[in-house]
């Protein structure tokens, strides 16, 4: 029988891991990973890497050569993160051949506390680009409104982009429009396209997370509980299918431009009353992107049932919508929140990241 998670690549949605450390890389597990369920690219971010650093002795010896090189919290973080990213891109490359750049990407995020920082992002996501020095690396900006502009400078100046904490399609509509003046301006100058990646990280699971206590505190009249996450993402691959059946998007990709594809995250079941695979089924379909944190993968494979499912999730989304609207719950109003919440709290783990490695570097420094 055909492993889950590669018949999902078989489906037109790839596999990619919401996840990095660096035992996993020097393990051979990442390698095995993509050779055996097929994954097909990997994602990180603030709290990933906090969980990773603290959580082992595996950057010691690093943080303590940088730390004793007066290295601050922030250029540490940098040289770890970079590392890890440019060893992952490593064993992706074979991905990232085979699939002629379209998969094997590894994404790496800006600081968080750059989010309503236009110019700053550009300059930190120039930064960590050249630092990583690998055309399977992507660099993640927030869709936050400072963050659209960054965007489109950085796909103009050459570099891979995944777009990140995106909840609403409205949001989502801005980051297409980022995305096609990026690649316009580059084409304006005589400039290839080609070899330019882009997704769009469209966020899940929090949607129900915040509409369900909603509707259970009115009694949930309509029968919404834990549909609209799922509608929401699907309307949001109708605005992306809309997108490439443009005249401006023809044009992009007679240049060899590929689409953003969106990618779904925050794909894990926080609610035990739904299946662990629920967010993940829901959405399977081609040109698409599904990030999976580990437990999230084991789980798939072991007993996923992949199907090709968003054209149904399509058919009733706008029906969901409209429902909500109608007892009185404003999406718009939810989706603010949780962009607003979404950056709050990687700030708040990058934060917590930097005090993990000044207590680190204090303690390695003044044991050695």
């Amino acid at each position: 029988m055909t492993n889950p998670l590669v018949r999902l690549g078989q489906l037109g949605q790839s596999p990619w891991y919401d996840f990095i450390t660096r035992e996993l890389i020097a393990s051979g597990k990442l390698a095995r990973l993509i050779s055996a369920d097929g994954l097909r690219g990997m994602t990180s971010n603030p709290t990933i890497f906090e969980k990773a650093i603290a959580g082992s002795a595996d950057y010691d010896d690093d943080i303590r050569e940088a730390a004793a090189r007066g290295k601050n919290s922030a250029e540490i973080f940098e040289i770890l993160a970079v590392a890890d990213v440019r060893a992952a891109c490593g064993a992706f490359h074979t991905v990232y051949r085979a699939t002629d750049g379209v998969d094997g990407l590894v994404s790496l995020e800006v600081s968080p506390e750059l989010a309503n920082d236009t110019a700053g992002t550009v300059a930190e996501a120039k930064r960590l680009w050249a630092a990583v020095g690998k055309p399977n690396a992507m660099i993640k900006i927030p869709a936050t409104p400072a963050g659209l502009p960054a965007i489109t400078d950085t796909l103009a100046a050459g570099i891979s982009v995944n777009v990140t904490l995106l909840f609403s399609v409205e949001r989502y509509q801005q980051v297409i429009e980022a995305f096609l003046a990026g690649l316009e301006r580059r084409t304006a100058r005589g400039l290839p396209v080609d070899r330019i990646r882009s997704v769009a990280s469209f966020f899940v699971s929090r949607v129900d997370g915040r509409i369900d206590p909603m509707l259970d505190r009115i009694g949930d009249p309509k029968g919404l509980r834990g549909t609209i996450a799922i509608a929401n993402a699907a309307d949001a691959y109708d605005k992306f299918l809309r997108s490439l059946e443009t005249d401006r998007w023809a044009a992009l990709a007679s240049e060899g431009a590929l689409p953003q594809r969106p990618l779904w995250a925050s794909t894990s079941t926080k609610d035990p009353k739904y299946p662990d695979t629920y967010y993940v089924e829901a959405l399977i379909g081609p040109d698409t992107v599904n990030t999976l944190p580990p437990d999230t993968f084991e789980a798939y494979r072991d007993h996923g049932t992949p199907e090709p499912r968003i054209a149904a999730a399509m058919a009733t989304a706008c029906e969901r919508l409209e429902a909500l609207a109608s007892v009185g719950i404003d999406l718009a109003e939810v989706t603010r929140f949780l962009e607003e919440d979404g950056v709050k709290k990687f700030a708040a783990s990058y934060r917590d990241l930097l005090a993990g490695i000044d207590a680190k570097s204090t303690l390695l420094t003044s044991t050695r």
